[in-house]
């Protein structure tokens, strides 16, 4: 299970994206954003 964010109304829900049809139980919207966590990435150069 993943976590998303309701692209209408910004509620969290946590769901599979395998899953058909899923929608935001607040606004009934069908369009989601995954949750990235805020992590910085370092590259070190060769």
């Amino acid at each position: 299970m993943s976590l998303y964010r309701c692209a209408k109304c910004k509620e969290r829900i946590r769901g599979d994206i395998n899953i058909v049809g899923i929608q935001c139980t607040n606004c009934g919207s069908k369009i989601f954003y995954k949750e990235r966590p805020n992590v910085k990435k370092s590259l070190e150069l060769d």
